[in-house]
């Protein structure tokens, strides 16, 4: 018998820690089988035919929002090529029905955490024993798993993101999420954690991307895992999900005390709208969060990422608005802008009567229209996003952006901006930073109309900010001026440069 775990990552950098839970849990098993990862961006055809060169038994495939539909096209090929070869999914997306991608030819579906449930599968097909199709959710006591660190090489360790966690589950059951379907949150053994990774450390990981979805729900657990990075020299980073409202004095004195770059915090608020919220049930706590964001902000290096959700039931566009206008009010720190998905399994499809709810049945399965936006609207929003992440989210603008729509709406404004940039490129792809960097100065100029020495010498100190690049063509005559140089304080500009 030989068996392969394998996924498509969404790219290199990421490693897969569910194939690792899997390997580590297979007991005796664990000998006669592998992991193999690969990214959506490999040769479907090349990434069939390295598996198949192992001769595997049977092939336990990783199914996400990421890789579905390329996991379908390459169970067809596995399927095709080698029919005997037992394949089994597991993963978010065979987790609930209904089944949006065609899996009719695979063997067996293992539903919610497959940590011991893919091993018992496996003995099964060993001993020629039946099996339904389709393995029903079960919960594995945490405490009693094998845990998957030891099974990050060297190579992940020195080139990759080391993904980790703490507990599973979430207490909130916002409607858009599957964490929602979470009947409680679950705790690992938290020395045991700890001795994994100072393990990790020793063998030189500096990376950890916590996936936990409430990291700070739980105290104790958040504190002693902080200590664990601040008892190290740095450089590390360490990325953390957060919920918005709860950062006790114990809390935010651990966090100011992090060092610059080494904190990452993504916090998902979705929504500031108070009706809103409580139809999808979403607890809000606007003083806190307002207080939580600012402290974050004037008190922390930590990088902050706030999320915002476009079209939820009920939630017009100038009510997206108002939270993009509040939040910018509070915070300089990005902000990523996603457009609403309906997944498999969500509470959120009690709401598709009331409010019109349309969504696409294709991954990633997001919304295309509601009553409350039309699909032009939400097309309109899509491009608003991608845009907001070249101009603004990326930072490659800071001293600039803020010309689009100095003390005004912010929303407003940059949706303006983001309608004239589509008119001038047709797109939000493959746009360099020098395009993206010469559409922002000529809105600002010439449709905004504000002053250009002014905007000439913002855009220079973004455009320049890195040694070696060239000027762009649109500033080259802002540059000459020796005005102009001294105000950005370098010698970079000179005409050798030209």
């Amino acid at each position: 018998m030989k068996i392969v775990l394998t996924t498509l990552n969404a790219r290199f950098a990421h490693t897969a820690i569910g194939l690792r839970y899997l390997y580590a849990n297979m007991q005796e098993l664990q000998a006669v089988t592998q992991i193999m990862e690969f990214s959506i961006n490999d040769a479907l055809q090349s990434v069939a035919e390295k598996l198949l060169v192992e001769k595997p038994t049977i092939i336990g495939l990783g199914v996400y929002i990421w890789n579905v539909s390329e996991i379908s096209e390459l169970v067809h090929i596995l399927k095709k090529v080698s029919p005997q070869t037992t394949i089994i999914l597991g993963g978010p997306e065979v987790s609930y029905q209904p089944f949006r991608v065609n899996f009719e030819s695979v063997d067996y579906i293992i539903q919610g955490e497959g940590d011991s449930a893919f091993y018992e599968l496996c003995k099964r097909i060993e001993l020629g024993e039946k099996s339904e199709k389709i393995i029903p959710i079960t919960l594995p006591k945490l405490k009693e798993l094998q845990l998957p660190y030891k099974y990050y090489s060297d190579s992940d360790i020195k080139n990759r993101y080391i993904y980790v966690e703490i507990s599973r589950g979430c207490p909130f059951e916002c409607e858009f999420c599957l964490s929602s379907m979470d009947e409680k949150v679950r705790a690992f053994n938290l020395e045991e954690i700890l001795a994994e990774f100072e393990t990790l450390w020793q063998r030189g990981a500096r990376n950890f991307k916590f996936v936990d979805r409430t990291f700070n729900l739980n105290m104790k657990a958040a504190n002693a895992i902080l200590d664990f990075f601040l008892s190290k020299e740095p450089p590390y980073f360490a990325h953390f999900e957060v919920i918005p409202d709860h950062f006790p004095s114990s809390l935010r004195k651990k966090i100011k005390a992090f060092p610059d770059g080494a904190l990452q915090l993504e916090i998902g608020i979705q929504t500031l709208n108070e009706e809103v919220a409580k139809r999808i049930s979403r607890v809000l706590n606007l003083e806190k969060i307002e207080s939580n964001i600012r402290f974050l902000q004037e008190e922390t290096t930590a990088h902050i990422h706030l999320d915002l959700i476009v079209g939820l039931p009920g939630e017009s566009l100038e009510s997206f608005g108002k939270n993009l206008d509040t939040l910018m009010g509070i915070s300089s720190c990005e902000i990523q802008i996603g457009i609403l998905k309906k997944l498999s399994g969500t509470y959120i499809d009690r709401h598709d009567k009331e409010y019109e709810m349309v969504y696409s049945d294709i991954p990633p399965y997001d919304i295309l229209k509601n009553s409350q936006l039309s699909f032009e609207t939400i097309q309109i929003m899509k491009r608003f996003a991608r845009f907001w992440d070249l101009a603004y989210n990326s930072g490659n603008f800071k001293n600039s952006i803020n010309l689009l729509w100095r003390d005004e709406s912010v929303f407003e404004n940059f949706y303006a901006f983001s309608l004239w940039a589509y008119k001038q490129t047709d797109s939000t792809w493959k746009i360099s930073l020098e395009r993206l960097g010469e559409l922002i100065f000529r809105y600002i100029t010439e449709v905004k109309r504000a002053n250009v020495e002014q905007t000439a010498t913002l855009m220079l100190k973004d455009m320049m900010k890195l040694k070696g690049r060239a000027i762009p063509k649109y500033l080259k005559g802002f540059a000459d001026d020796f005005s102009v140089e001294a105000k950005l304080g370098t010698s970079g500009f000179n005409k050798r440069q030209q």
